[in-house]
């Protein structure tokens, strides 16, 4: 009796086991597939107002402003006939390469001034260099329109109003906070075994820049280049006030369509999505070097 007492919590627990283990995988699978259907719907609601943005574009003025609006109206390329055709025989084409030669060269600028700082605040850190970082955020929390008429007064006497190099020096300076932040956790992240090599090597400061640090790095340099090129892009309140008809840019062109005979929604829609086409474009080629950057320095 004693031994068949002794067996029956063997057996139960022998019985119990594989059922133990196929509801462990099962509650596994039912938590994934409820993540899963969670992130279906945040990229839904995501892409919603970009699907609906390019819906609009495709209708008439006259569908585009019905309410609510008609989904099975008829298709047409007006609105984006009318945003080629606006501003002249040149169309907006002066326009967006003002933005792409003021994003890329502020962005430029930035990786340049900030790639130094940042070696200089991660890998060979300054004294207090904490208070050197915050003191770089505290530049940020001055509203931009607080400064608007210093600037504009200081454009008006150097001759700088409507001038693209006046918004390339804004944007680097707008931008370049954010890059040493973004940039000093990436750098954070170099081995220092490979800069003491080169060192010992003679390679001195500019090389170790160039050829150690900014490689191995490269996807954080990336993801901060991408940002610094979409705020710079998509800044309007000093290409508003500080450019006319020379340097305006893809931003200030877009509000030409946003007249006092009111609102045309369908070719806002048409211009709004030509003039994201450069940031999204950029955001697909360097998808696999911006995840990779924003996951440098995250818990594996």
């Amino acid at each position: 009796m004693s031994a068949l007492t002794a067996d029956a919590p063997e057996a139960a627990s022998s019985t119990a086991g594989p059922k133990a283990a196929s509801a462990a995988p099962r509650s596994v699978r039912r938590k994934n597939t409820a993540l899963g259907l969670l992130a279906w719907v945040c990229g839904l609601l995501f892409v919603l107002p970009i699907a609906w943005m390019v819906l609009t574009s495709l209708h008439s003025e006259s569908d585009a402003a019905t309410n609510p609006p008609s989904l099975a109206a008829p298709l047409t390329l007006d609105g984006y006939r009318t945003f080629f055709e606006a501003g002249g025989g040149a169309g907006p084409w002066p326009a967006l390469a003002n933005s792409l030669m003021a994003s890329v060269f502020s962005t430029l600028f930035v990786l340049v001034l900030a790639l130094p700082a940042a070696y200089a605040l991660s890998i060979r850190p300054v004294r207090k260099w904490r208070d050197v970082l915050f003191f770089f955020l505290s530049t940020k929390m001055l509203p931009i329109v607080a400064g608007l008429l210093p600037i504009y007064l200081f454009a008006k006497n150097t001759s700088f109003l409507d001038n693209i190099w006046l918004l390339v020096i804004l944007y680097t300076s707008m931008n370049l906070p954010i890059a040493v932040w973004m940039m000093q956790s990436f750098l954070a992240e170099v081995p220092p075994a490979l800069i003491e090599a080169a060192q010992i090597d003679g390679a001195r400061l500019p090389t170790v820049l160039s050829r150690v640090v900014a490689p191995v790095a490269a996807p954080g340099i990336a993801a901060t280049a991408l940002i610094c090129f979409i705020f710079s892009w998509n800044e309007m309140l000093f290409a508003r006030v500080l450019t006319g008809v020379v340097a305006q840019t893809a931003p200030v062109f877009l509000t030409g369509f946003i007249t006092s005979q009111g609102l045309f929604l369908a070719k806002v829609c048409a211009a709004s999505l030509v003039i994201s086409l450069p940031v999204l474009a950029a955001g697909f080629a360097a998808q696999d070097k911006l995840v990779q950057g924003l996951s440098l320095g995250a818990v594996k």
